[in-house]
């Protein structure tokens, strides 16, 4: 009896407080004490019985709440109250249609943060934005989080890479891995090996056309004019030899044996 007896006062107590709510929480809206108006919402709605729809002012709580935690740049929360507000399916057809609206604007307007911190090369803060997103999303290895991960993690070694081959004076190995970087932050770290490289490859070419045509100190004439002379020359079908005797002899220049190499160097 005694136990019957305190399960009666139990509900008694229940039944009381549920009638009391509505009010309550009528009375924190009007007020716009967000907090207390959830907090009465939320207590209405478990009160009620199964299949009955939560009060509408709680949507209407949960809505003002939702945008003035956006604001305040708390996502996470405003994402977390949008959601409820979202599944609690209270609301006009139009009313749950721009609640709905409102949740993908700012999910999509949170990935482009965490993508802009991203290319920022704050790895980081990006991953961190990203956790209101995929709490509830997806299976590891599919979600967004885990593509900047291994996007951030491939740059990284083909930084290292790259790094090794310049210290070997690996100059084409090290421009093939310059040219894999693709994230912004990682391709600035690599600035200035890039110079490195590619003024070794231009002297490597320098050197390729100093065994192709002679070794051209500065006093004799012109480079890039010969090179032009000889290669027009070589186009018109003449043998490479006969291009760099017949272009220097244009450009006014003489043939000139300096040891082991052969210059066009400019009259005087």
């Amino acid at each position: 009896m005694a136990t019957l007896g305190g399960v009666a006062a139990l509900c008694a107590g229940a039944y009381l407080w549920e009638q009391q709510l509505p009010r309550k929480l009528s009375r924190a809206l009007a007020a716009n004490d967000l907090p207390a108006c959830l907090r009465y919402g939320e207590q209405l709605a478990a009160l009620r019985w199964l299949g009955q729809k939560a009060p509408e002012e709680l949507a209407v709580c949960r809505r003002r709440l939702a945008q003035q935690t956006w604001d305040q740049a708390d996502p996470g929360r405003a994402l977390l109250l949008q959601e409820q507000l979202v599944n609690s399916g209270v609301g006009s057809p139009q009313q749950k249609e721009q609640d709905q609206q409102q949740l993908k604007r700012w999910r999509d307007q949170l990935r482009e943060q965490a993508l802009a911190q991203f290319r920022a090369g704050k790895l980081n803060e990006a991953l961190t934005m990203l956790q209101p997103l995929e709490k509830h999303d997806g299976r590891p290895g599919s979600r967004l989080s885990d593509g900047l991960k291994e996007s951030w993690n491939r740059n990284r070694l083909q930084l290292e890479q790259l790094r090794g081959h310049v210290n070997q004076e690996q100059w084409w190995e090290a421009l093939s891995a310059l040219n894999q970087l693709d994230h912004p932050w990682w391709q600035r770290q690599a600035e200035p090996m890039r110079q490195e490289v590619e003024q070794a490859i231009d002297d490597l070419r320098d050197q390729k056309e100093h065994h192709s045509h002679g070794a051209l100190p500065a006093h004799t004439v012109a480079r890039d004019q010969l090179n032009e002379a000889v290669d027009a020359h070589i186009r018109e079908g003449m043998a490479p030899w006969e291009a760099f005797m017949a272009g220097c002899s244009d450009l006014g220049g003489t043939i000139v044996e300096d040891g082991p190499e052969t210059l066009c160097q400019a009259k005087n």
